[in-house]
């Protein structure tokens, strides 16, 4: 369950977004917004809602962008949390870019929004009625959008390494971490991935059957990417992370904590990208928590953090 003690009331919106007919879509600039209309309020603002009991922000931003808009979409960048004040406290939204998916029913006038706009981001500043939404956009039209995505993962927890007796690569998830797996699919889920990876280790093919469950998708081994493979030949680990960056839509790993931060420095010191957060000076790794980096022309674009399975 979500929950945030500086907020009363969760929800969760995006910027949803399609190229502009014509346009690649390359550049922030070449694709168009949507915007709904709120008859209750009489306002046009970024699609969002409250979040249903047991969802994730993730899953909920997914939901309710269609519900409002008609049109599926996968999650991409985070692009922050507003808060204002409501009649029942105060109130925490989680904004994320969002790409138009195949697949949606398309707009209905109903009576939460009885208008839909696709516009230019530069027209969607002028049509906004708050200056929050208009901060979110901003963030948004600050940079391209990727080629591709990676979500990389660490692993839930394992059982104790002291009580077990066989091979480290075979100890299991244990019954938290089980849970946390459990726990992730409504994490990486809406950011729609097109395809699973997993180092070898037992716990780390765990943490992700439960997603490969629900997508109907095989995971694909990497050795390379555990802490044994990685310790031995770093340099083509990095080359195989590089690889599995660079493919375009959306790719899942489940990797280690000796892999992880290594990897993610590495990535963002070649593209000049300064992380948050920091642990100890370096990026963190939690068990179950995960790096989401966009990446377009050999570089990232962002990385955001995400430090246990509810986001």
């Amino acid at each position: 369950m979500v929950t945030d003690p500086d907020a009363d009331v969760l929800a969760a919106g995006a910027v949803l977004w399609r190229p502009r007919p014509g346009a690649d879509g390359r550049d922030s600039r070449d694709v168009e917004v949507a915007l709904v209309h709120r008859p209750r309020y009489d306002d046009w603002s970024l699609p969002k809602g409250k979040l249903d009991r047991g969802e994730s922000l993730a899953e909920a931003a997914v939901r309710e962008v269609e519900e409002e808009t008609g049109f599926r979409s996968r999650l991409g960048e985070r692009l922050g949390d507003v808060r204002y004040d409501v009649p029942e406290g105060r109130k925490l939204v989680r904004y994320w870019s969002a790409q138009v998916q195949p697949g949606g029913p398309g707009f209905t006038p109903n009576h939460e929004t009885d208008e839909l706009r696709w516009v230019s981001p530069a027209e969607a500043v002028r049509t906004l009625s708050y200056d929050r939404d208009r901060e979110v956009l901003d963030r948004f039209a600050a940079h391209p959008v990727p080629e591709s995505t990676l979500l990389l993962v660490r692993h839930a927890k394992a059982g104790s390494r002291r009580d077990w007796t066989g091979e480290d690569g075979a100890r299991p998830l244990s019954a938290a971490g089980k849970a946390q797996a459990e726990q992730l699919v409504g994490l990486l889920a809406p950011f729609g991935p097109d395809r699973l990876h997993a180092a070898t280790p037992m716990r780390c093919l765990q943490t992700v059957e439960p997603l490969a469950i629900v997508l109907g998708a095989d995971i694909v081994a990497e050795p390379l990417l555990g802490e044994d493979g990685y310790s031995q030949g770093p340099d083509a680990g990095l080359a195989r992370m590089r690889e599995l960056l660079a493919q375009p839509g959306v790719t899942v790993l489940c990797s280690q904590g000796g892999v992880i931060p290594d990897v993610v420095e590495e990535l963002a010191e070649e593209s000049g990208l300064v992380l948050e957060p920091r642990d100890g000076g370096v990026a963190p790794s939690r068990k179950a928590s995960t790096w989401v980096l966009g990446r377009r022309d050999d570089r990232l674009l962002f990385a955001d953090y995400y430090r246990d399975p509810t986001g």
